[in-house]
């Protein structure tokens, strides 16, 4: 029988990161556990999940992803009503799933990476932090991450984000649907911006690590039906032929220490409410940039009074995101969305400049999901039936289109996730967070990336447009384990090893230390790789 009382290395989360990491441990022969709060399901359940679910429904990613009473989901609202207890100017409301696998079950698999300017904005703009390291650091991490999760994209260098890199993608781009390439005419010839593929985690006319090739369900987000697109559920049963012992259902609620400050063991409940003690020598802690930080401030204890590696009071502060506005365009030349993945290309080009001393880049995405469930409940609310209701819905599904202007945000100690005094099924806090995207973006919006997007509105016809009344999340959590050199103003050092404790690895997004514009998954695994070099090192020492 297993012994799941210790193990070498013990994992918290079965996410991208923690999956990434096992496997580069497993592979050096390190035995590894792995502790899961939520089930472990099927595709086949999820999909089936989704087919059932009212189409109202639908436009939530996570409603096909049942909440467990121990392992609670993060739902948008007030203070004492959900998960996540919200304050402050701007909303923090993120949505993300307890599950085998975590969030890459519903993400839309884009993989950009930082360029070497995201990476200095204090030494160049004078605003923000610097990294640890520099992007020429980091790019043989990210080079490694694009061949392991198969990403696929442009083959010429003039199309690729950011040019600087040592190997091209493992497989060529996805060609862009008819709604995505006139939107590429439109603002070259217009704008003279550029609108270029979109790196992504997603099989392209071939089948990569078992997965099948893209078939354009277009349904990526909640969940690819077919598996083309990489999730870190599709490793887990390849963790387990390689040794894995993974526990589901295993909500983590104690970081313990011993008397020299090193880590010596976690304490799990299970759906019974029983705790449950693993010991080990070396910690990874991979639950998300949410649960991360607020399990190392439950962790407090005699030795740590203020939180698990939180001698720097950084745990749980620069919670960040990339804060979001909707252009939503109303055309008389159809575009249809709709054909291929849901994210497919975008124009990055906006996103760099010297003007990040006075505010954010911004990052424009063509949505490319398809517009008839959307259509639908506007043609529904005006009254119409019959005919004249499928001509309706046939019409704006072609003629419609959502712009997206995805922003940077700057780290900021004031943006921060407390323990509230609320207490979930388990008894353990939610996480309270307050939350203000700040001046920074505000005024990128006012001066810089609202003119662009009304341009553009302009360039592709638009005789019609609204915007959203205020800024969303685009569910990239970063910030909350912040990477630093300096111990008294960071969490993480550049391996993501915990300053305050030597056996404790903190990877992902919490230890990023800027946003850019793009999303943040390849730079998580970038960042897990480097750190699985440290552990995997450490390991072997000991």
């Amino acid at each position: 029988m297993t012994d799941t009382s210790h193990s070498p290395v013990v994992i918290v989360g079965t996410g991208v990161v923690g999956v990434v990491i096992a496997e580069q441990l497993l592979d050096a022969g390190i035995p590894v556990l792995m502790l899961e709060a939520g089930p472990r399901v099927s595709r086949a359940e999820i999909v089936e999940n989704y087919r059932n679910l009212p189409l109202a429904a639908k436009g939530n990613p996570i409603e096909c992803y049942p909440s467990r009473a121990w392992a609670p989901h993060p739902e948008p609202a007030g203070a004492g009503k959900g998960y996540l207890q919200l304050s402050g100017a701007d909303s923090y409301a993120q949505s993300y799933v307890r599950y085998a696998g975590g969030s890459t079950w519903h993400w839309a698999g884009t993989c950009w990476r930082l360029t070497p300017a995201d990476m200095q904005l204090h030494s160049r703009y004078g605003v923000g932090r610097d990294w640890a390291f520099s992007y020429d650091t980091l790019e043989p991490y990210y080079s490694r991450a694009e061949y392991l999760l198969g990403i696929c994209g442009p083959d010429d260098p003039a199309l690729q984000w950011p040019p600087q890199r040592s190997r091209p993608y493992p497989m060529p781009a996805l060609p862009f649907g008819p709604g995505e390439a006139r939107f590429t005419e439109v603002v070259r010839d217009k704008l003279g911006l550029h609108n270029i593929p979109t790196a992504q985690a997603r099989n392209s006319g071939t089948s990569y690590d078992d997965r099948p090739a893209c078939c354009g369900n277009n349904n990526c987000v909640p969940v690819c039906p077919i598996g083309a697109k990489y999730d870190g559920a599709t490793a887990l049963s390849r963790l387990e032929a390689k040794g894995a012992t993974i526990l589901d259902n295993a909500v983590v609620w104690r970081i313990e220490t011993n008397s020299r400050n090193h880590i010596e063991a976690v304490h799990y409940y299970d759906p019974q409410r029983q705790s449950h003690r693993v010991s080990g020598k070396l910690f990874i802690i991979a639950c998300n940039g949410l649960e991360t930080p607020k399990l190392l401030l439950m962790s407090a204890d005699a030795r740590n009074p203020h939180g698990i590696a939180n001698r720097s009071d950084q745990v749980g502060r620069n919670m960040m995101d990339h804060p979001q506005i909707t252009m939503t365009v109303t055309l008389e030349e159809p575009y249809w969305a709709g054909v291929g993945p849901v994210v497919n290309s975008g124009i990055m080009e906006t996103s760099q400049g010297d003007f990040r001393s006075r505010h954010a880049g911004a990052y424009f995405r063509f949505n490319n999901f398809a517009r008839n469930r959307f259509v639908t409940f506007g043609a529904l609310q005006k009254g119409l039936v019959g005919k004249a209701l499928d001509e309706e819905i046939r019409r704006m599904t072609a003629c419609t289109a959502d712009i997206v202007l995805a922003h940077e945000i700057l780290p900021d100690a004031n943006n921060r996730l407390t323990l509230s005094d609320q207490k979930d099924w388990l008894g353990l806090p939610k996480p309270a967070i307050h939350y203000d995207v700040g001046d920074y973006v505000r005024r990128s919006l006012r001066e810089y990336s609202m003119p662009i997007a009304n341009q553009i509105s302009e360039a592709m016809g638009a005789i019609g447009k609204t915007f959203s009344k205020q800024f969303n999340q685009s569910k990239h959590i970063m910030g909350g384990t912040i990477m630093g050199r300096d111990p008294a103003s960071s969490v993480v050092d550049e391996a993501c090893r915990a300053h305050d404790h030597r056996n404790l690895f903190l990877p992902g997004g919490g230890a990023m230390a800027s946003t850019a514009c793009g999303n943040s998954t390849l730079t998580m695994v970038a960042l897990a790789l480097k750190a699985s070099d440290a552990i995997v090192k450490q390991a072997q020492e000991a």
